[in-house]
């Protein structure tokens, strides 16, 4: 995990394929991370978190089926591999960690 790390909108997106699971492609992970986290995505910057997440091997892509209402261009699909599983753990993992050691008085809104 440390030789490929991940930043913030990486792990946004590689949890987003992850609860997409089976329709994980551009326009459904734009959306979803909209939805969820109330944050604007542009498209530009999603394909190339997409890429890189697969360059890293932690995303694989495969074609759907062309559509006519696509100009007969298949859709891109992305499933998260066993790395991007082990990442996203590691993820979770650390994060806790880091959790669970603040003192509750940092955490007082008071």
């Amino acid at each position: 995990m440390k030789k490929n790390p991940i930043g913030e909108f990486e792990e946004i997106v590689l949890l987003t394929v992850g609860i997409l699971h089976g329709n994980a492609y551009g326009v459904t992970i734009k959306e979803e991370i909209e939805s969820r986290l109330k944050r604007e995505v542009s498209v530009g910057a999603l394909q190339t978190t997409l890429r890189r997440l697969e360059s890293k091997g932690f995303l694989e892509s495969e074609h759907g089926e062309s559509s006519p209402s696509r100009g007969g261009r298949p859709k891109l699909f992305f499933t998260i591999t066993l790395n991007g599983k082990k990442a996203i753990e590691h993820i979770r993992q650390t994060r806790n960690a880091l959790w669970g050691s603040l003192p509750d008085l940092v955490l007082d809104l008071k």
